[in-house]
């Protein structure tokens, strides 16, 4: 294995902590990328990475030459994509949002594959939080505003968001005509996995968000669960207005309070601050913004 190869075992070793899976991840032996590393050490005459039965470690030598991998692996794939010509290509994974897959990035696909032939995306979906690094994953795709500090992130989009319940709700107790007249109304909670606890409904009034809590009698904690809990009649829900526009073609479900919605909800791609967007990252990024600009 020749040094730049070594390097590149060395920097997904080094992010995903594990020797076993940067092997997995590079489809390489177990005893290959160890071997790699060891030949590495050896040549730097330094100790690079602590080794435990559960984790690996940068040693303070180690994390330096981290560094200096990440910008020497960067420009020799900036440099030999512009000397040949040639486009981005290789693995590519992007963690989003299930139904933001469904609904927006994989119908627009085609397009893509056909720009960039050899990129091969790996497409996982999670609404939990992800440690993209630990985890292997180039770039997540988030609704709302990031939290993680350790995150570079890059925003795509602002998705307009509506109040809606089911036309048979609307029937049974009537349609609000105001934010604040909505006694007798009741909401399906979404408990969400970052708060720990039920979202209120939001409405922008002159500007500013006013918050409102109603009767709840079910909670759930997935969107396509919530839009459901709604159909079904159990309330008011806010959600993207692209999640449940057939429904509003349908009448299934009726927009309320149009003049008082909810904000709109960003979208940001994260990725590593400290690891060099290569790019077949950047090539996607700024594809998947062109994607979320049509259908704002």
């Amino acid at each position: 294995m020749d040094r730049l190869d070594a390097m590149r075992v060395f920097v997904r070793v080094m992010e995903r902590r594990s020797f076993s899976r940067a092997a997995e991840d590079l489809g390489l032996p177990a005893s290959t990328v160890t071997e790699a590393v060891k030949q590495l050490e050896a040549h730097l005459r330094v100790r690079l990475l602590h080794r435990t039965t559960r984790q690996v470690h940068a040693t303070p030598d180690g994390e330096i030459y981290y560094q200096r991998c990440l910008t020497i692996l960067g420009d020799v794939e900036e440099a030999e994509s512009a000397v040949r010509g040639t486009k981005p290509r290789g693995r590519l994974r992007v963690d989003v949002h299930g139904s933001q897959a469904r609904d927006f990035i994989v119908p627009a696909l085609p397009g893509f594959f056909a720009d960039y032939p050899d990129i091969t995306l790996f497409l996982s979906e999670t609404d939990r939080y992800v440690d993209v690094v630990g985890e292997g994953v180039d770039c997540a795709l988030r609704t709302g505003t990031p939290k993680d500090s350790t995150l570079a992130s890059r925003r795509l989009a602002l998705l307009r968001e509506v109040t809606v319940a089911s036309a048979d709700y609307v029937e049974r107790f009537g349609t609000p005509e105001h934010w604040e007249a909505l006694d007798g109304h009741r909401m399906v909670g979404f408990h969400s996995s970052a708060t720990g606890s039920v979202l209120p409904l939001e409405f922008i009034v002159d500007g500013d968000p006013r918050k409102v809590t109603l009767p709840i009698s079910l909670e759930v904690n997935g969107g396509e669960t919530y839009r459901q809990a709604a159909l079904s009649g159990f309330g008011l829900i806010q959600v993207p207005r692209y999640s449940v526009e057939q429904d509003l073609k349908e009448g299934t479900l009726v927009e309320l309070l149009s003049d008082t919605p909810p904000s709109a909800t960003p979208i940001h791609a994260l990725f590593p601050q400290r690891r060099l967007l290569s790019p077949r990252v950047r090539v996607f990024i700024d594809w998947v913004a062109k994607v979320y600009e049509k259908r704002q």
